[in-house]
């Protein structure tokens, strides 16, 4: 229900002593399925909306869909049985977030830098950018149960709860330099 997020808000509303300079949104451009064909209009429609209320920078990745055997869950009867599936996944965002953390960290771009995620990929950029370059990293985390590897080496980690995300959501409507912009009545 909080996928209009206001993601600068969020930011600002959990992080009252930091001053918030800029944001970046890692994502990939969603590729529609049969099931659901708006998915790719709902995304664009959301991205207009963020960089329309403040500055938000996009950093795409794309994503990638293939056709894969595997194997079905339950696999009762002793031999697995296998299904043909279509698995997407999104490909370069985390690598492109861990880029821009340590590049713009090198360049002082940043006194402190957060990172909304639950991903233990992330450990090793955190990792560099507080230990090689002395610099604060912390974690805003969506998910219930932290990722340990965050949590040991972030300079802090706070929990993103419910009340914080439905605070935080984006106007029904808002106007940018292409025109006005609707929030999608479904996801």
């Amino acid at each position: 229900p909080y996928k209009w997020l206001d993601v600068v808000a969020l930011c600002r509303a959990l992080l009252p002593r930091h001053e918030v300079t800029g944001v970046k949104y890692f994502t990939a451009r969603v590729s529609p399925r049969e099931s659901d064909p708006q998915q790719r209009t709902r995304q664009q429609v959301y991205l207009r909306a963020i960089q329309a209320r403040s500055p938000v920078e996009i950093v795409l990745g794309h994503f990638l869909t293939t056709r894969v055997r595997m194997p079905v869950a339950d696999g009762s009867g002793g031999r697995p049985r296998f299904v043909w599936v279509t698995k997407t996944e999104e490909k370069g965002s985390d690598v492109n977030l861990a880029t821009h953390m340590v590049v713009d960290g090198f360049r002082g771009r940043f006194e402190a830098a957060v990172v909304i995620s639950n991903d233990s990929d992330l450990v090793e950029p955190v990792r560099v950018v507080r230990k090689e370059l002395g610099l604060v990293v912390g974690v805003l985390n969506p998910h219930p149960r932290p990722s340990r590897e965050l949590l040991r080496h972030a300079s802090f980690v706070k929990p993103i709860r419910q009340g914080a995300l439905a605070a935080n959501q984006l106007p029904d409507r808002l106007k940018d330099g292409h025109g006005t912009i609707h929030r999608p009545v479904g996801w």
